[in-house]
């Protein structure tokens, strides 16, 4: 049994199972065993890699897909540039980069991370060397200014509640002991108001999926751009609405029982893009696209093609490579979607259809 284990056994015994996003925070984000809290997740050394360690095209376009939005609402002085969940620091990296050459855009730019993890953190300054940057715990403190924010794999990590369907009310999973060890389960049938908008689309036994906090996050990001303007480009694995059971847990680049070695493992579930357009408002939302499709639109083939004139050998093998996982339909490319956020009366970003 993992410290968290024993940790997490033991609230079950004091207080009763644990709603399902209580126990993914507390894998997550506990401030001593807590997987986020202890280690550098990303890499082949790691558990998972995410788009901007495959390759610096991603964040390259990203860059200018946001800095092009930036210039389309007039170029702002002073304005908060983002990322919430920002891993090594990798993409605001790429991002920093490719925009050197946009006039005024650094000189405007305000590097704000919003980070809860100290191991990371500590990656990120050694990432971003020379660059001023200001770490928050929550999106909440950032200043009042234009916001132009990039959210990769971010909401995919934040903890869901699960439902499931019986009658016209709902069972909420949970997590419980079972001989001492940790074991899903369902609690009565109950009503859940928040969800009576899903009784027309779902049946008995349906699993459906909600995230508090992506909502709570989507509502904040909307708010301030509506007031103060700017762009979001949020880019995760998911879909338009929720249904079905999503929750994994990944180590080693491998799944895992979600109840196996709690806080050793990253536990992750697919985004409802559709909740997080109807919090966000009264922004705008784009239309969901998905990654390979904008990527595309923004010129990574050109971009590929450009950069692969000066590789050879094992480098272009693993720069072909690296384009075919962020692209194509059976890799990253329809897995994940991409949606922005914008002011009403503004364009979307490049790539992104209203």
């Amino acid at each position: 049994m993992t410290a968290l284990e024993a940790v997490i056994a033991g609230q079950i015994q004091a207080t009763g199972p644990l709603r399902m996003d209580d126990y993914m925070r507390l894998c997550l984000l506990h401030p001593e065993h807590g997987y986020y809290a202890t280690r550098d997740p990303l890499g082949v050394q790691g558990d998972f890699t995410t788009a901007p360690e495959i390759s610096q095209m991603f964040g390259e376009l990203l860059g200018l897909a946001l800095a092009q939005a930036w210039l389309d609402q007039g170029a702002p002085g002073a304005f908060v540039l983002a990322e919430p969940g920002p891993g090594r620091g990798t993409l605001m990296a790429d991002i920093l980069r490719a925009t050197r050459a946009v006039p005024g855009f650094h000189t405007a730019a305000r590097v704000h991370l919003v980070e809860a993890s100290p191991a990371l953190r500590k990656v990120q300054r050694k990432t971003l060397t020379g660059v001023d940057v200001t770490w928050h715990d929550s999106l909440e403190t950032l200043p009042d200014a234009p916001l132009f924010c990039v959210a990769n794999e971010f909401f995919d990590a934040l903890p869901v509640r699960q439902l499931v369907r019986d009658g016209t009310g709902w069972r909420e999973r949970v997590i419980g002991l079972r001989d001492g060890r940790l074991e899903p389960g369902l609690t009565e049938v109950k009503s859940v108001p928040l969800l009576d908008c899903r009784l027309a689309d779902t049946s008995d036994g349906d699993l459906v999926e909600y995230c508090p906090e992506g909502v709570f996050w989507a509502r904040a990001l909307g708010q301030r751009i509506a007031k103060h303007g700017g762009t979001a480009i949020l880019v995760d694995y998911g879909d338009w609405r929720s249904l079905g059971d999503t929750v994994q847990a990944v180590r080693g680049h491998t799944t895992a029982k979600i109840t196996e070695t709690p806080g050793n493992a990253d536990l992750s579930a697919h985004v409802d893009f559709e909740a997080l357009a109807q919090a966000a408002a009264p922004a705008r939302h784009s239309r969901l696209t998905p990654q390979g499709v904008f990527l595309e639109r923004l010129g990574i083939t050109a971009r590929a093609q450009a950069l692969a004139t000066a590789l050879t050998g094992d480098r272009l093998d693993t720069h072909v490579a690296a384009h075919r996982r962020l692209t194509h339909p059976d890799e990253m490319g329809t897995l994940f979607k991409v949606m922005a956020l914008y002011p009403e009366g503004a364009a979307p970003p490049p790539g992104l259809e209203p």
